[in-house]
């Protein structure tokens, strides 16, 4: 199974949106699996560093990774680098104690997961997180930046998708606990209108997936899957007919003009330019009063839903807002 790629960043495509959406909804799913069966008991600390090769890539990873964050360790015995990072991730891995488990692939016995996560050189270290691959760092690094990495990946497994990590008994036996499969788990009460949005999604049809994700909430207005896509497709039904060059004119012609900065802070989002859309507004906030302001706050407390409550970035965009707002 080849891995998809997801960015902690917030970037905004279809693709991705597709991709978190399938991811959650199965995290989810195999967490509730594993809870109908006693919650699948505690792991031994050998079961937190382990040596993974394509026919078990599935299992161990994939599978694996809706209950915990996954590391994966691309080396070869002839990498000296490899020699120096891989003892501290091991290391790390028993330091951790289940938050993160670590799975270790020798590039010249895989070679298909090597060109699959697109590894140009190794040391590489990637992560699976409830399915979705994403870049961790590659070559040499210090401690002190693994541990943050680490910590990073795990606050997003956490505030994300609900991993909170496996339990650890040091006197549990090597491999006695497997992971649950997914394909076994029966069907949740929105799981059909959920899938209707992300075929939706799939196939360009921004306002059946927006229909779909408020059917979903009109019967569950708490359901997070739902509305997380449905602030997403909302925004990518916004920037599709848009002119991205007259937009951008206006907003630079208009600096005062709410509906010209909200336009070109949709743009900025979706082409991955976070921090530029956050900005805009704030300072927009700072331009405008009453419904004008208002109307520009909203906006971007939309955006910062897209983006992640988790997002550092959010975080920060946050204060500035508050410091323009009083």
């Amino acid at each position: 199974m080849q891995p998809r790629n997801m960015s902690m960043s917030g970037v905004v495509d279809l693709a991705a949106v597709k991709a978190a959406q399938e991811a959650k909804s199965k995290a989810e799913q195999a967490r509730a699996e594993a809870a109908r069966q006693g919650g699948g008991g505690a792991v031994s600390p050998a079961d937190l560093v382990i040596d993974v090769d394509e026919a078990g890539f599935e299992l161990d990873v994939l599978q694996r990774s809706t209950e915990v964050p996954v590391v994966i360790d691309f080396w070869a015995e002839w990498c000296e680098p490899c020699k120096q990072l891989s003892p501290v991730l091991e290391r790390l891995a028993v330091e951790y104690n289940g938050r993160f488990v670590l799975a270790k692939i020798d590039v010249d016995a895989n070679q298909m997961l090597m060109q699959q996560f697109g590894i140009q050189g190794i040391p590489a270290v990637f992560a699976v997180v409830a399915g979705q691959a994403l870049p961790l760092f590659q070559g040499a690094a210090g401690e002190v930046q693994i541990r943050q990495t680490l910590d990073q990946l795990i606050q997003v497994g956490e505030q994300r998708f609900g991993l909170t990590g496996l339990v650890v008994d040091a006197d549990a036996e090597p491999g006695d606990r497997q992971a649950p499969d997914p394909q076994a788990i029966p069907a949740g009460p929105y799981d059909a209108l959920l899938e209707a949005a992300v075929q939706a999604l799939d196939a360009g049809d921004l306002g059946g997936a927006v229909q779909a994700y408020k059917n979903v909430l009109s019967d569950d207005p708490g359901n997070s899957e739902a509305k997380l896509g449905l602030v997403q497709a909302e925004l990518l039904q916004r920037v599709q007919d848009l002119d991205p060059q007259q937009v951008r004119k206006d907003a630079a012609e208009k600096p005062g003009d709410p509906a010209a900065q909200i336009a070109a802070a949709d743009l900025d989002l979706v082409g991955g330019h976070v921090e530029d859309a956050f900005g805009r507004l704030i300072e927009t906030v700072g331009r405008t009063a009453g419904d004008d302001r208002d109307a520009v706050r909203l906006r971007l407390l939309e955006l910062f839903e897209v983006v992640g409550a988790d997002d550092p970035r959010v975080a920060a965009a946050r204060r500035a807002l508050a410091r323009a707002l009083f």
